[in-house]
C-alpha cells in the first residue's frame, strides 16, 4: 500500500470554488501540505525543467493522517424483511472464472444465520446455512447455470443445473440436514457475502441475473434488466428492496436469453438481463474527507496540485485545475486538458513498470509510485480482469497513481527523453505558451461533456493537447460547434478523437468504453456488448459512426510504433500564400527542410502514434499538408481499421506518417494539426528557439488574430 497518497473529488473547479480532498497516511502519520501553481510537470533535469509556484493557503502545514484501504470488488446490495420459515434462494448465473477461491453468488445474512449459494475452491456449486454445507457439481467456464438453495423443514437442499437441461429428467437436489431459517431483517448480498466485520469478501467473478428469495411466497426479485445506466437495480415484488450497485460492475451485457437477434440493449432489455461482476471492480475508493479548498479568486486559471509529504519521504501530488471565475475569461485562448484520456488511461497496470524506472525517479527527485505497485486502486481500461474480460467502466474517486505532475511514465529511449505521458507532457504546451508571452485559460474534457459548446464561447483559440484520445458525443458536438462558429483549433498531438467514451449520470465519477468492431486495443467487446450502458450509444471509434478525426482536424489516427521520434520535412505546400503567416522570419521554411529532430518525447517530433491526411475518410480537400513527418521503421505498422485485405490501399509514406496540416473553415475560422503524440515535445528544445516552436508560435498569433480567415475558391 502506497505509504502516502489521495485524490480530490473533480477535475477541475472554477476560481472562487471549493475542491475536497480525500488523503491516506499509513500508520496514522501526520503529512505537510502545500499547494502548487504546476507551469512545466517534466522532472528531467536535462529537460525544459520542473517549474512550480508555491500559492499559500489557510491550510499549509501539518495535517492529522488516518490509514485507508481500497477494497476492490464489485456486488449489489439490499435490505430484505425475510419471514420465517421456509427459504429459497434462487439465480441464474454464468461464471468465467470458477476454482481457486470460494466465490458467493447470493447470500442473505440474517442476524444469527448467513445462506449462501455460490462456488467453492474446486469450482463446483455449494451452498452454506449456518454450519451446513451442500456441495454441488463442478461448473464450467462461460456456460449458464439455474442455481436454487432450498432452506425447508431443517433441509438444506442444492440444485445446479445447465440452463438447457431439460426439467423431466434433471437430477433431484442434492439434500442434508440444515438449520430454521429465524427470518428479520437481512441484508442480501449479489456477488459477494459480508465477513465478520462488515465487508464484502469472496466475490463472484461472472455474470448474474434473476435473483430471486422465496418463503410460501415471492419475498424479493430484482431485475437486472431494468434501469441499465442506473447504479440501482430495481426489486420488482412488493417490498421495494431496490439493490445497490458497489464499485461500478458492467451492465448491458448479454444474459442466457441472448441468441444474437438483437445487438442494442435498449430495443429488448430482457435479453440483457445480466450483470457483469468482477473481483477487481473499484468505483468510489470511499475514503473520508480530509480537507476542503476554498481556491482563491483570483488564482490564475491552470494546473494545480495538492503536494503532500512525510518525514519519512513519502509523498504525492494530487492534480486538478482551475478555470477563471464564471464569467471571466482571462485570456483569448484555451488549453483543452484531455481529462477523459488522462482517466482512460489511469491505474494502467504495466509490469514491472516501479521497478524499471526507480533508479531514474530517485536520481530526478520524480514521483516513485506507480499503478502495477498498487494494484489495490484497481485497473484501467488498458487492462483486462482477472477474468479475462475487458475493463469498460473506470473511476476518478480513487489515486490515479499515472497521473501526477513531477512524473516518469516511460524509459524513453532517446538520450534527451524525459518519459513524460499524458498531464505531464501536457504541460509543455503551457510553459511553452508562458515562455512566448501568451496567456491562457484551461479547459477540462469534463468541463466540455458537462456544458457542451458553453465551455468554449468566450475564446477564439482552442488548442487540443497530446493525446485527447476519447470524447463523449456531447464533447464532439461542443467541436463542431466551435468550428462553424468561427473558432479557432490548434490540435497539437497524435491519435486523437479516436474512441467514444461516455459518462455515467448517476455516477459522474466514472467513464466507460465499449471496445467495438476494430481499433487498436488491447481487448474487444463481446458479441452484443457494445451498446453503451452509460446512455446507451454505440460504443468503439468514432469513425465507425460517421464522425472521423479526419472530418474535425484534418488527419486521422493511421500507424503507431515505438517510443521514438523523428523530424517533419517541408512540403511544396509551405510555399503557398494562405500560409505566408505560417513562414514569416523562418528561414528554414522551405520544402524539403527538415525541421524538429530533436525532443523530449523519442528524440523527435514526429512519433509514437501518428496522424495521417486522408480525403476518404473527410479530410478537407483543400486542407494544405505543410509537413510531413515519414517514419519507416520496422516497429511501426497500421492501424486495422484501414484494413481490409492483407496489403494497405495507400503507399506507405502517405499513412506512417504525421501530416502537419492547415485549412480554413466556412465561418472564417481554422485548424492547425500536427499528427504526432511527441510533437509537443520539441516545442521546448534550445529554450524555444527552434524551428518549430516559431511555426507554432506564428500559428498562435494569426488564430488569435480577429481577422476572418477565408475559404480558398476551390473549396
Amino acid at each position: 500500500m502506497h505509504r502516502l497518497t489521495g485524490y480530490c473529488d473533480r477535475w477541475s473547479l472554477r476560481a472562487g470554488g471549493k475542491i475536497a480532498f480525500h488523503v491516506a497516511s499509513a500508520d496514522d502519520l501526520p503529512y505537510q501540505l502545500s499547494f502548487k501553481r504546476i507551469h512545466c510537470a517534466d522532472p528531467n533535469p536535462n529537460g525544459p525543467g520542473y517549474r512550480a509556484e508555491r500559492m499559500p493557503t489557510k491550510l499549509d502545514g501539518e495535517q492529522r493522517g488516518f490509514a485507508r484501504g481500497a477494497y476492490p470488488g464489485s456486488y449489489a446490495e439490499a435490505v430484505v424483511d425475510v419471514p420465517p420459515g421456509p427459504l429459497t434462494l434462487s439465480i441464474t448465473a454464468l461464471p468465467t472464472a470458477p476454482g481457486g477461491k470460494p466465490q458467493i453468488m447470493l447470500a442473505v445474512h440474517l442476524a444469527g444465520l448467513t445462506v449462501t449459494l455460490g462456488i467453492d475452491e474446486a469450482g463446483c456449486a455449494i451452498a452454506t446455512a449456518g454450519s451446513a454445507s451442500l456441495t454441488g457439481p463442478k461448473l464450467r467456464a462461460r456456460q449458464w447455470y439455474d442455481l436454487e438453495l432450498g432452506l425447508a423443514d431443517q433441509k438444506l437442499t442444492l440444485s445446479a443445473l445447465p440452463i438447457l437441461t431439460d426439467p423431466d429428467t434433471a437430477p433431484a437436489p442434492d439434500a442434508m440436514p440444515g438449520p430454521v431459517n429465524p427470518g428479520g431483517i437481512a441484508t442480501v448480498t449479489m456477488a459477494a457475502r459480508r465477513s465478520q466485520d462488515g465487508r464484502a469478501t469472496s466475490f463472484f467473478n461472472g455474470k448474474l441475473e434473476r435473483p430471486m428469495l422465496h418463503g410460501r411466497e415471492t419475498i424479493a426479485s430484482w431485475d437486472f434488466s431494468a434501469n441499465i445506466p442506473s447504479q440501482v437495480v430495481p426489486d420488482t415484488w412488493h417490498q421495494a428492496a431496490h439493490a445497490r450497485l458497489i464499485n461500478l460492475p458492467t451492465r448491458a451485457v448479454t444474459g442466457s436469453t441472448w441468441y444474437g437477434t438483437v445487438h442494442d440493449w435498449k430495443v429488448e432489455p430482457t435479453q440483457f438481463a445480466a450483470i457483469h461482476f468482477h473481483d477487481d471492480d473499484l468505483g468510489d475508493v470511499g475514503w473520508p474527507e480530509s480537507f476542503v479548498l476554498d481556491v482563491p479568486r483570483d488564482w490564475p486559471s491552470g494546473l494545480y496540485a495538492a503536494e503532500i509529504t512525510r518525514a519519512d519521504g513519502a509523498e504525492d501530488m494530487i492534480p486538478f485545475f482551475v478555470r477563471p471565475a464564471k464569467g471571466a475569461p482571462t485570456a483569448d485562448i484555451a488549453v483543452l486538458f484531455p481529462t477523459f484520456s488522462y482517466q482512460v488511461y489511469s491505474c494502467f497496470v504495466r509490469p514491472g513498470r516501479g521497478a524499471e524506472i526507480a533508479e531514474r525517479a530517485k536520481a530526478w527527485g520524480a514521483l516513485q509510485e506507480t499503478p502495477d505497485m498498487n494494484p489495490q486502486f484497481g485497473l484501467s481500461t488498458y487492462n483486462l480482469h482477472s477474468d479475462g474480460s475487458g475493463v469498460a467502466i473506470t473511476s476518478m474517486l480513487r489515486p490515479q497513481l499515472d497521473t501526477r505532475p513531477r512524473q516518469i511514465s516511460l524509459m524513453d529511449p532517446s538520450p534527451e527523453g524525459s518519459g513524460t505521458g499524458r498531464l505531464g507532457c501536457d504541460t509543455y504546451i503551457t510553459e511553452w505558451l508562458s515562455r512566448i508571452g501568451v496567456s491562457y485559460d484551461v479547459i477540462t474534457d469534463h468541463d466540455l461533456d458537462e456544458e457542451g459548446w458553453g465551455a468554449l464561447t468566450p475564446y477564439r483559440v482552442l488548442i487540443a493537447a497530446q493525446h485527447p484520445e476519447y470524447h463523449s458525443w456531447v464533447m464532439l458536438n461542443a467541436l463542431d460547434e466551435f468550428l462553424r462558429g468561427g473558432g479557432r483549433l490548434m490540435y497539437l498531438g497524435g491519435n486523437g478523437f479516436y474512441w467514444r467514451a461516455e459518462r455515467s449520470k448517476d455516477a459522474p465519477h466514472a467513464l466507460e468504453v465499449r471496445r467495438a468492431e476494430s481499433g487498436i486495443r488491447v481487448w474487444a467487446t463481446e458479441p452484443g456488448e457494445s451498446y453503451h450502458q452509460f446512455g446507451g450509444g454505440y460504443g468503439g471509434l468514432w469513425r465507425r459512426v460517421g464522425r472521423p478525426a479526419h472530418k474535425l482536424v484534418g488527419n486521422g489516427f493511421s500507424a503507431q510504433g515505438r517510443h521514438l521520434g523523428f523530424p517533419y520535412v517541408f512540403t511544396d505546400a509551405v510555399r503557398n500564400p494562405r500560409l505566408d503567416f505560417l513562414r514569416a522570419g523562418i528561414e528554414a521554411a522551405r520544402p524539403g527542410e527538415k525541421f524538429g529532430d530533436r525532443g523530449f518525447m523519442g528524440g523527435g517530433a514526429a512519433g509514437f502514434e501518428l496522424d495521417s491526411f486522408d480525403v476518404g475518410y473527410g479530410s478537407p480537400a483543400h486542407a494544405l499538408v505543410l509537413a510531413k513527418g515519414i517514419v519507416i521503421h520496422d516497429d511501426y505498422g497500421w492501424v486495422n481499421e484501414d484494413m481490409l485485405v492483407h496489403r494497405h490501399p495507400r503507399r506507405r509514406e502517405d499513412w506512417s506518417c504525421a501530416d502537419m496540416l492547415f485549412f480554413e473553415t466556412p465561418a472564417g475560422g481554422a485548424v492547425f494539426s500536427v499528427g504526432s503524440m511527441t510533437f509537443v515535445g520539441s516545442l521546448l528544445v534550445d529554450g524555444g528557439q527552434n524551428s518549430l516552436s516559431a511555426i507554432t508560435a506564428n500559428v498562435v498569433r494569426r488564430f488569435r488574430d480577429p481577422k476572418q480567415f477565408v475559404l480558398p475558391e476551390a473549396a
